[in-house]
């Protein structure tokens, strides 16, 4: 699928027509305020462990020419922030607040009577209403213009690639500048790689990023590989200059892995969400034939999208620095043990002011009458999105980023994490003549416990005429080996936190940081085990698992749902929640990586490793490769200082 190309979609390179202001950051004229009207203020409080319960205060009113303050009393930074925009695509009003501060909140004072929807980004289920009071005009939302269309990456399907990694600039917006950013092949995302399961691929990738670049490390997310080219943190890496080709043989224990929707990326050793944020991203979808009998929609009706956010300087033409004031202390300069300053753990979140589709902000799609299969990824370093239509049609999930389920499950939402994937259809079939809305909306059915999604309005879909539709989603998708997971678990994985505000803070698995030199676990090569995955902190964690075709047990001592019966990559872990898993080590041995795919999460020490050996090999025989991993010792909200 070229650029260009209609495949039931507008996707073009050229921009759209409408134009946003020369500053993202300038606020349209405030209407005066009635004099007679009396002025009401009001203060929103924060009180301790508030990303679980909540804003003390959720419901606060002031008049049009009164002040909102924000007052933290938590022991984690927070933000006061509208759900609703202004012209500049922008929240009405946002405000971080630190620990112990209290301060006004921006772009509160002037907004037009009405009700505002806020929340706090780094915890989106905390959620709240201002309600404005009083006569007079004022500033009113602006809801997304949807001004250009989607754009398809260009795709390579090949035996041979290459990736040349370039500062490019990028048209992000519908009109104005282009965006600078780092990016494969010129484009964000970078090209979708097309190909059939079971073809040995053969990826050059050459590092153009000149002087102001890096050494980088290209980790195919989902696949299954030898460790040389699993994206490792420390080694094999791509330096500035040179080149280095991968090889993907996309077979498990010779058999050609299942047809599925993966991503690649940067894995460099405390940059990842630098390096990613800069935009060294893009898809690949792995095709397998024998998925032509079910009938899906395919050809220009199987459509992938990639979310991300992204946060821009004023005029558009540079991303913003994905990080504050954070420095690191420790005994290695290469991984420091603990971070200092405002966005150390807890407080490490890269939030973008715009969500992106297919790195553009706000597209429309032309598309027909007819179902359509997307294949959605989640590239954001921290945001998840509670997928939704606006107009209430269900997705029919079909499959995980790593293959389909055994059976289709109907869904009204969609919870969609960093690094997880969806295989969903869409039928658009009734609907003729109507524009529909892709959501990011609200949990419903209960409190989320951590961090919920962001709430956000994704892109439009334009329905056209009705079309012949042949396509189908039958009762049956894919006959999956049936699940053995041994009684016994082999390994658990506990995510924590060390340190305080004072000396340096860092996250943890099993107690310890990231050390590239450090195996945490041994398997051996052609065993299967289960492992526990447990999250032991106030934070909720999205686990990313390397290497294998990972299935779930259970979740919280139960059977999972549905939509977690097939081959996962990545699992969404709540405070307290623990969750069964169990692989085949088939192969391959080496060292491969366990770590949050909440990408500063990451790169501030949330990441293991395991080595697999061969049978009989010294470390297969010792006693302690199986020794179960020691307790974090606490979670994150009773840490000193915290």
């Amino acid at each position: 699928m070229g650029l260009g190309m209609t495949l039931g979609l507008t996707m073009v390179l050229s921009p759209g027509t409408a134009s946003p202001p020369e500053s993202p950051r300038t606020r349209p004229s405030l209407a005066p305020v009635a004099a007679t009207s009396p002025t009401v203020s009001a203060t929103i409080l924060i009180d301790p462990d508030a990303a679980q319960h909540g804003y003390s205060t959720p419901e606060v009113t002031i008049s049009p020419d009164g002040t909102l303050s924000v007052a933290n009393h938590d022991a984690i930074a927070h933000t006061v922030t509208s759900v609703d925009l202004g012209s500049d695509g922008l929240p009405l009003f946002d405000a971080r607040v630190e620990p112990g501060e209290t301060r006004v909140v921006p772009g509160a004072t002037g907004l037009a009577a009405g009700s505002y929807a806020f929340y706090c980004r780094f915890h989106p289920n905390m959620r709240g209403t201002l309600t404005v009071q009083g006569d007079g005009g004022g500033t009113t939302p602006t809801p997304p213009s949807f001004d250009q269309p989607l754009v398809l990456p260009r795709t390579l399907d090949a035996d041979r690639s290459r990736l040349r990694l370039t500062r490019s600039q990028v048209q992000v917006f519908a009109s104005g500048p282009p965006t600078w950013m780092w990016t494969f092949d010129g484009s964000f995302p970078g090209p979708t790689l097309t190909r059939r399961t079971g073809q040995m691929t053969q990826l050059r990738v050459v590092n153009d990023l000149g002087r102001r670049g890096r050494a980088v490390s290209l980790h195919l997310h989902g696949d299954h590989h030898p460790a040389r080219y699993d994206g490792q943190p420390d080694s094999f890496l791509v330096r500035p200059g040179m080149a280095r080709t991968y090889r993907f043989p996309l077979r498990d224990a010779g058999r050609p892995i299942p047809g599925a929707t993966l991503w690649y990326h940067d894995h460099r050793m405390g940059r990842t969400g630098r390096d990613v944020w800069r935009g060294l991203a893009g898809m690949m979808v792995v095709r397998d034939p024998r998925e032509r009998r079910l009938g899906l929609p395919r050809g220009r009706y199987d459509v992938p999208l990639m979310l991300s956010e992204r946060s821009f300087s004023a005029d558009h033409t540079h991303l913003s620095s994905p990080q504050g004031d954070l420095h690191g202390v420790g005994p290695d300069p290469r991984m420091p043990r603990r971070w200092i300053g405002p966005d150390a753990p807890p407080n490490d979140a890269t939030l973008g002011d715009y969500v992106l589709v297919n790195g553009r902000y706000a597209p429309y799609a032309d598309v027909d009458a007819h179902r359509y299969r997307l294949r959605l990824v989640n590239a954001s370093n921290f945001s998840s999105y509670n997928l939704a239509m606006s107009d209430g049609r269900p997705f029919t999930q079909i499959g995980t980023g790593n293959g389909l389920l055994p059976h289709p499950v109907q869904r009204q939402q969609i919870l969609l994490g960093p690094a997880q994937r969806v295989d969903v259809v869409v039928d658009f079939g009734d609907a003729a003549g109507q524009t529909l809305r892709l959501d990011s909306v609200p949990m419903t059915g209960g409190q989320v416990q951590g961090i919920g999604p962001r709430p956000a309005q994704l892109m439009q879909f334009r329905v056209g005429a009705v079309v012949p539709d042949d396509s189908q989603v039958p009762a049956d998708l894919a006959t999956l080996p049936p699940l053995h997971a041994p009684r016994r678990v082999s390994a658990t994985w506990s995510l924590g936190m060390k340190g305080d505000a004072s000396h340096g803070t860092a996250w943890t698995i099993n107690g310890r940081t990231f050390d590239p030199d450090r195996d945490d676990y041994v398997a051996v090569l052609g065993t299967t085990e289960t492992w526990l995955l447990r999250n032991d902190t106030s934070i909720t964690h999205y686990l990313h698992l390397h290497e294998e075709l990972w299935r779930t047990v259970s979740r919280d001592g139960h059977r999972p749902p549905p939509w977690e019966r097939g081959y996962e990559d990545t699992w969404r872990l709540d405070p307290g929640e623990y969750v069964k898993v169990v692989g085949t080590f088939s192969d391959y041995t080496g060292r491969f990586m366990v770590h949050c795919h909440m990408l500063d999460h990451e790169d501030h020490g949330l990441m293991a490793q395991f080595r697999v050996v061969r049978p009989g090999s010294p470390a297969a025989q010792r006693p302690s490769r199986r020794a179960r991993p020691h307790h974090t010792g606490g979670s994150m909200a009773s840490m000193p200082g915290m």
